[in-house]
């Protein structure tokens, strides 16, 4: 992601202010900063962006920056130093800080992936627009980049309703329009949801929305101190179903950040993992680092069982793309084939075996 940069604020610096803002909200993110530190910085980013940089120059020089709505001190500070060709200072410190390595190790598995399947835009719980998540997620290297907003019964994320659910597949065909004009071969953002498993099993969303998306990660959010039979009919259940694609964070657990510590749902492993092979569904390797789901036990589970994975950053932010290092280290470390991890595939054959099941 542009620009590397030095860490020093007296190095030149080429890549202009947008490019620092942006970059400084991707380094807050990363870091797991409070948003309200970063929405100062992607606002910024918004206003100069259609500026012409003469314009934006001069003003830097007069300093007259703030007169424009969303300049506030630190950012007019940080557009002045790279509108002159300078490293912003707040932007070397964070380089410092929080440009390097997240984790030690992942960098093959990394490397192999080609898409990340479970993020987050400010169409639900994210905090940044769905174009900006792809722009990133094409700064990162990635081929395609699954949007899975969450679905209606989970108010509290900002669920989608059917009809608000297709506006924004709308959105979504605008932007790779966009991105790759006539559908060619460049980055593909593609259609999918986080849809909440029901207390029965059965997925929050109808069949008809959920046969015109990509791909579908089917997740538990609600009443995760289930007992364990009725947690096990529950998710087996929902694997069941011809329209999921990959069981996301299976045992819901926190194990540290802002939000608390959360025990993990208690089921019996071996059938869901037993469901996901039989009904060829992966398991989410969630990679943030408040989840680390499954943990260690259940994930050599699921690998000496023989289940397919996606390794996933459940991003909420541009910023927490990055996260699928994390994911990617644990992978490595248990000896996991990247063959069977569905976001290393191409796109085509990701999308053949996602809608492969729909079809049967």
């Amino acid at each position: 992601m542009a620009p590397a940069g030095s860490t020093r604020a007296d190095d030149p610096y080429d890549d202009g202010p947008v490019a620092a803002l942006r970059r400084i909200a991707f380094l807050l993110e990363r870091s797991r900063a409070e948003t309200y530190k970063v929405k100062a910085f992607r606002a910024a980013a918004a206003t100069i962006l259609p500026l012409d940089p003469d314009e934006v120059r001069t003003r830097a020089e007069r300093g007259t920056l703030r007169e424009l709505d969303g300049i506030g001190a630190s950012t007019a500070e940080v557009i002045a130093a790279a509108s002159s060709g300078r490293m912003p200072e707040r932007l070397a410190r964070l380089e410092n800080d929080e440009g390097g390595p997240l984790v030690s190790g992942g960098t093959e598995i990394r490397a192999a992936l080609r898409g990340d399947l479970h993020s987050h835009s400010d169409w639900s719980d994210g905090g940044s627009p769905i174009e900006e998540m792809a722009f990133t997620a094409i700064e990162l290297g990635h081929e395609y980049l699954v949007l899975t907003d969450h679905s209606p019964r989970l108010r509290i994320a900002n669920g989608l309703s059917v009809t608000r659910l297709t506006r924004q597949l709308e959105v979504v065909e605008a932007i790779n329009e966009h991105l790759s004009p006539g559908g060619g071969d460049g980055f593909r953002l593609l259609k999918g949801i986080e849809v909440d498993i029901l207390d029965d099993g059965e997925l929050d969303q109808t069949d008809e929305m959920l046969g015109r998306l990509d791909l579908r990660v089917a997740s538990v959010h609600s009443k995760l101190a289930m007992d364990s039979r009725a947690m096990t009919r529950r998710m087996v259940t929902a694997v069941k179903n011809p329209f999921t694609n990959v069981l996301g964070h299976c045992t819901g657990r926190l194990v540290t950040g802002n939000r608390g510590t959360r025990g993990q749902s208690e089921f019996d492993a071996e059938a869901v993992f037993a469901a996901c092979i039989e009904n060829d569904v992966a398991v989410e390797i969630n990679a943030r680092p408040e989840r680390r789901d499954p943990p260690r036990d259940l994930l050599t589970k699921a690998i000496e069982m023989g289940c397919l994975f996606s390794i996933d950053s459940d991003a909420h932010a541009p910023g927490q793309l990055d996260f699928q290092i994390f994911g990617c280290a644990r992978a490595e470390e248990l000896g996991l084939d990247p063959d069977r991890i569905v976001n290393t595939w191409p796109v085509d054959r990701l999308l053949s075996w996602a809608g492969d099941t729909v079809s049967t």
